[in-house]
C-alpha cells in the first residue's frame, strides 16, 4: 500500500491488532477509528501509562529516564494483551525494545499495522495540534532523525504498511480494515455477517 516490500504473512485469525508508526502518526486516532469498524475494544499504551501513572509520557521519560520507561511500557502492552478483540496503540519507540517484539510475537492471532508518512509530514503534525502533549524531543531535529532512522527497520516488520500521508484518518482506518477482512477467514466472516444483516 505504500510501496515497501510486503510484511509477514497475515495470521488466518486476528483477535488483536496493534498500531505502531513514529509520533504525528495518528496511531491513537486510526486505532480507535478501527475498533469502531471492528466493534473491538480500543486501547492506548501511552494513555495506559499516563493513567497509571498520573504522569504525562514526556514527564515520566524526565523523572524516570528511557530503560525504566521502557519497562513501563512494556508492562501496560503486556497487560493490554491479555485482551482479545483488541485495537492497541503502541507507543512510537515501543518496538525498539527486544523483549516488547518478542512479547507481540508471542501472540500468533495478532497483526502489526505500521502507519507511514514522511517525518517531515508526522513534525507538522505533532507541532500542529493545538492540544497535543509537549514533545521535547521536536526541538532536536537531529536527535528526531536519529530516532526516525533506528525505528523503521521495526516499523517495516508490519504485516501491513498504510501510507497516511493525504489521508483522512478515517480513510486510513477503512483501508486497514479491509484489508485485514480480505486476508483473515474471521473478519471476512464479520464483514459477510454484517452485508447480510446477520448479527456477528
Amino acid at each position: 500500500m505504500s510501496g515497501q516490500p510486503p510484511g509477514p504473512p497475515f495470521p488466518a485469525s486476528i483477535t488483536r491488532v496493534l498500531v505502531t508508526g513514529f509520533m504525528g502518526a495518528g496511531k491513537t486516532t486510526v486505532g480507535r477509528l478501527l475498533a469502531e469498524r471492528l466493534g473491538w475494544d480500543f486501547a492506548d499504551s501511552d494513555q495506559q501509562l499516563e493513567a497509571e501513572t498520573g504522569q504525562t509520557i514526556a514527564g515520566l521519560f524526565e523523572a524516570r529516564g528511557e530503560p525504566a520507561f521502557r519497562d513501563l511500557e512494556a508492562a501496560a502492552i503486556r497487560e493490554s494483551l491479555t485482551r482479545d478483540h483488541l485495537v492497541l496503540a503502541l507507543g512510537g519507540g515501543a518496538l525498539e525494545r527486544p523483549q516488547t517484539r518478542a512479547l507481540l510475537a508471542s501472540f500468533p492471532d495478532a497483526v502489526l499495522i505500521f502507519l507511514d508518512a514522511p517525518l517531515d509530514l508526522l513534525v507538522s503534525r505533532c507541532s500542529g495540534q493545538p492540544n497535543a502533549p509537549v514533545r521535547p524531543v521536536l526541538a532536536d531535529r537531529a536527535r528526531l532523525q536519529e530516532r526516525w532512522t533506528a525505528r523503521l527497520p521495526w516499523y517495516r516488520q508490519a504485516h501491513l504498511t498504510v501510507n497516511t500521508e493525504g489521508r483522512s484518518p478515517d480513510e486510513v482506518a477503512d483501508r486497514i480494515f479491509h484489508a485485514i477482512a480480505d486476508r483473515c477467514r474471521d473478519i471476512a466472516g464479520q464483514v459477510s455477517r454484517r452485508r447480510t444483516g446477520v448479527p456477528a
